[in-house]
This record gives structure tokens, sequence and C-alpha cells, in this order.
């Protein structure tokens, strides 16, 4: 299982709307392949700053057949005007929990 972790920072006044249309983009999520859901932070500290955790189940479900299809359009569509900048994405993988 591989967690994508990305940094998201909004333009400041927009933040309801940019989780309006992260609410309207889970179906793209969900029906990806190899995805298995996601979460959305916010900052407490910077209430424009996001962190979206999505979980698929290798790397190249996210960055081979997610970003190479339809939904990922979709999903840029939706979110990507209330970006302030490039969303910074990082993979991870669990080496412990507890």
């Amino acid at each position: 299982m591989v967690t994508e972790i990305a940094l998201i920072d909004v333009k400041p006044g927009s933040e309801k709307d940019f989780e309006a249309a992260v609410e309207k983009a889970r179906p793209l999520f969900l029906r990806a392949k190899g995805g298995k859901g996601f979460e959305l932070h916010k900052s407490i500290e910077k209430p424009s700053r996001y962190r979206l955790l999505a979980k698929w189940e290798t790397l190249e479900n996210h960055t081979v057949d997610f970003r190479g299809s339809e939904d990922f359009a979709a999903w840029r569509a939706l979110v990507g005007p209330f970006f302030a900048a490039p969303p910074e994405v990082e993979h991870t993988e669990t080496v412990l929990t507890a």
C-alpha cells in the first residue's frame, strides 16, 4: 500500500469552495484503479493549507493509471482553480503504526 501525500495551498478565501470541489471529486478517486480512498486535512495554523492523503495499491496506480486518466483531468479541472501554487506531492509506505 502506498500513501500519496499532497501539500496543497489554496488561494485565501477559497477554502470552502476548494473543500466542496474535493467532495465533488470523491467518486473520481473511489473508482480509480488501485484507489483505496483518501482523506483531506486542513491546517489549523495555516487555514489555506491542506494535505490530501490518498491510498493506492501501488505507486503506478497513482502515477500512471490515475494521472493518465480522464478522471485526473476532471480532478484538476475541479480543484485546480483554487490552487495558490502547484501542489507538492510525495509517496510514502508505512513502516510503523501504533
